[in-house]
């Protein structure tokens, strides 16, 4: 008897095994990883062999002016700010070969009247809009010209003071500032002068037949419904070209009504009218499409930029986070008595850590349903799109330091685009700020993907008298987050080897957004539209009830932006003001 019962559990320990083996071929988890490594090592090869000509000299010409003005003034003058944007105009995604392939990885580009114009431009369209633009591009570039002589005026006093005169030397750096915001604005309405023709249908397509055929791999490992997914993959590619569309109308673009958005929403109509077609719902993989982004994301999320912020920005981001997090869990459970705590975990994480790629791992570790996941995500994107356009308005009525704006931004705004776009409204500090902080708060997708699951195995879900394996956790932990921290490793070592200038050169500026940015941004798009494909309100309609969800958000939202302001000042204006002053 007791050999039986030995043999059985040696049997069952060998099927593990061999499942755990064939895994790596049979589930969306590494099939992610596959494809976001392979992209990334595609990408890689291209970039790294296609070094922009005498980027090193021109590194070198710029960093000696920008050593020589440090030693020079107690802050960062003209002349060091110039020689700085000498070096971050060096981008290996400018290259001729680097156009070509973004040329096919575009999205729709934005437009005012006529949705043709995201796809086609003839040169005579160019050459008029460029016309119509030129007049608002020369009185910025005008404007920009005379703060920049203020600025060297504001400069040159105080120099002749020695650097000494504290007011002079304030007044310096707050008319080079101000320089800097109407050089940007310049910056931009020159962007509007030089449109080129373009037609992006032919990269529409072969995005279509490449996805598809990609996705459809394996999809065919993973449950040999190869030919059935790619037969329906056009009709969500379909909803998210759509909804590309649509984001790129220009005032959907002002008031921040991104893809995400549309592609839900969209969906969502098609699913609640009409209904999904049979033949394309064997296409709607939401988590495959969305961890293969994440895996992609990953490699964003670099370590250096994160040392670059110090102490401060890791307090908001690492030490506000978790505190919210559990909270406002707590807070669903004991107040609201929330009946599924799966929709609570995923509303709190979704909130509190960085919107839908954590709501996503979160969702996964927890084992939440597919309505509770959609609720999570809507709910972040009503929210978000509310945010950044409010919180510039307070911050600028407030009088609120912008570096400090940037700070409450970057740990409260859920989406790192929308983050950025609000950063952007007020300053260039406020813009590196925001997004830095949000990008170290992305680094604990992984982290609480993890935590989720060893909690759900060893409190929601175990058994009395049950002793909880190592096992597992292992088989409840979402295995996509290792490729993210895995590339997020690897990148952040590259970028590190290459140095600053370097690493900024041919891995920010283009393995990332040459290459995998864009296809992670088309990945995300494709799971938001197949999540408004696949839910249906009368499925939602029992979440709502009571309202409980939307209070939970609003409650912990509201405690997310009290005590992030809070530790934001703390930490930067009190604890390390020294940090502050050099950003």
């Amino acid at each position: 008897m007791a050999e039986n019962v030995a043999q059985e559990r040696d049997d069952v320990v060998v099927d593990k095994a061999t499942s755990s083996w064939s895994d790596l071929w049979k589930k969306e988890d590494y099939w992610a990883i596959w494809l976001g490594f392979l992209i990334l090592i595609i990408g890689s090869v291209i970039y790294f062999n296609n070094e922009p000509a005498g980027m090193r000299d021109k590194f070198a010409e710029a960093n000696a002016i920008m050593e020589a003005e440090a030693a020079k003034a107690p802050f960062k003058t003209v002349a060091w700010y110039e020689a700085q944007t000498a070096k971050e105009r060096i981008k290996a995604r400018d290259g001729a070969l680097a156009k070509s392939i973004s040329a096919y990885l575009a999205k729709p580009k934005k437009w005012s009247s006529n949705p043709l114009d995201s796809l086609i431009l003839s040169k005579e369209q160019a050459d008029a809009m460029n016309a119509a633009a030129m007049p608002a591009y020369e009185a910025a570039a005008a404007a920009a010209v005379q703060a920049k002589t203020t600025a060297l005026a504001a400069q040159a006093a105080a120099g002749q003071a020695g650097f000494k005169d504290a007011a002079l030397n304030a007044k310096a750096s707050s008319q080079i500032e101000e320089w800097l915001k109407l050089r940007t604005k310049a910056s931009s309405a020159k962007g509007k002068t030089t449109n080129k023709p373009y037609n992006l249908i032919p990269g529409l397509l072969l995005l279509l037949v490449v996805f598809g055929a990609v996705f459809a791999v394996g999809m065919q490992f993973i449950d040999g419904s190869g030919a059935a997914f790619f037969k329906g993959f056009g009709f969500v590619f379909g909803i998210a070209f759509i909804a590309y569309v649509l984001a790129g109308q220009k005032t959907m673009a002002y008031y921040g009504i991104g893809d995400a958005a549309w592609a839900i929403a969209l969906g969502m109509i098609i699913s609640n009218t009409v209904g999904t077609p049979n033949w394309a719902k064997k296409a709607l993989q939401v988590e495959f499409f969305i961890k293969a982004g994440l895996v992609l994301l990953g490699a964003e999320v670099l370590f250096n930029k994160i040392v670059a912020i110090g102490i401060p920005g890791i307090f908001v981001a690492w030490v506000v986070t978790p505190v919210v997090l559990i909270t406002t869990f707590i807070f669903g459970q004991k107040v609201l008595k929330i009946k599924s705590k799966t929709l609570n975990m995923v509303i709190s994480a979704d909130m509190s850590v960085c919107g839908t790629s954590a709501a996503i791992a979160t969702a996964a570790a927890c084992k939440a349903k597919k309505e509770e996941l959609t609720l999570a995500i809507g709910l972040s994107l009503v929210f978000t799109a509310i945010m950044m356009v409010v919180m510039p308005i307070i911050i600028k009525a407030t009088g609120m330091p912008y570096i400090l704006g940037g700070a409450w931004m970057g740990g409260t705004i859920d989406a790192t685009g929308a983050v950025a776009a609000a950063g952007a409204f007020l300053s260039e500090k406020a813009l590196y700020v925001a997004a830095t902080i949000k990008m170290i708060q992305n680094v604990l997708i992984g982290m609480t993907a993890f935590g989720v699951a060893v909690y759900w195995c060893t409190k929601v879900e175990c058994v009395e008298g049950q002793r909880v394996s190592a096992m597992e956790i292992w088989h409840r932990f979402p295995k996509f987050v290792l490729g993210f921290l895995t590339a997020s490793i690897v990148f952040s070592m590259v970028y590190s080897v290459m140095g600053s200038d370097v690493g900024f050169t041919m891995v920010d500026q283009g393995v990332l957004r040459g290459f995998s940015g864009p296809l992670r941004g088309w990945f995300f798009c494709l799971s938001f539209a197949a999540i408004g494909l696949a839910t249906n309100f009368r499925e939602l309609r029992p979440y709502f009830k009571g309202g409980k969800p939307l209070i939970l958000y609003a409650c912990g939202q509201g405690f997310n932006l009290c005590l992030t302001l809070l530790m934001a000042y703390i930490m930067f204006y009190l604890v390390f003001p020294d940090i502050t002053a050099s950003i």
